[in-house]
């Protein structure tokens, strides 16, 4: 959902630290999340020289969240919750295999591209797709080679998408009332003590 996109973001963030670049990351050197090879691609589209990714601006980081992840998986027109379950999973492992991977659940062509007939499917899905979506990426996370490297890590960060996109998508039940306030509701609906009240507050 497009109000959603600044939660959503920052959901991702979480686990998009700083600047690492670890031997077993084929992603190479990155920053927040963004590697090395996205942020010179983004500079260039801008007629920008490129530099290193260590310098990001916080105003290209959004940018190009939005634009290469968030719009290409079309978050502005997913449900509540699916937009982050699909939104964090393009981030971590590519646009076009969240997309391929919501497309076999939901029963459309895997193109890669989330379109119309996908979008037609994804609302018209039975289950809950942010949590079916989520095993089948840790699925597919478990067999990469480099599980035994940073399984912990995305074990842990799938678990909490499971978590988050439950709760954007189920809103919060209303606080119930305690004994006390159902007693005093119950006292101000009394005809007798509202004429009481209204009498006293006639004397002040």
């Amino acid at each position: 959902m497009k109000e959603n996109y600044s939660r959503c973001l920052a959901e991702v963030l979480k686990y998009e630290g700083g600047y690492s670049n670890h031997p077993s990351d084929p992603g190479g050197s990155t920053m927040k999340g963004v590697t090395q090879a996205t942020y010179d691609a983004w500079r260039k589209k801008q007629g920008l020289a490129t530099r290193s990714v260590k310098n990001i601006t916080q105003s290209e980081l959004e940018a190009i969240y939005r634009n290469e992840y968030w719009n290409k998986v079309k978050g502005d027109d997913l449900p509540a919750g699916v937009d982050l379950a699909v939104f964090d999973f393009a981030v971590n492992s590519g646009v076009s295999r969240a997309a391929k991977y919501t497309q076999a659940l939901v029963g459309t062509p895997q193109d890669g591209k989330i379109g119309p007939q996908t979008l037609a499917a994804i609302n018209a899905y039975k289950g809950k797709l942010n949590l079916d979506l989520c095993d089948k990426r840790m699925a597919f996370l478990k067999g990469l080679k480099t599980w035994p490297t940073f399984g912990k890590g995305w074990t842990n960060r799938v678990n909490s998408v499971r978590k988050v996109s439950e709760e954007m998508r189920v809103p919060p039940k209303p606080t119930e009332m305690t004994t006390f306030e159902k007693n005093l509701l119950s006292a101000l609906d009394n005809p007798a003590v509202r004429e009481r009240s209204e009498e006293h507050t006639s004397e002040l």
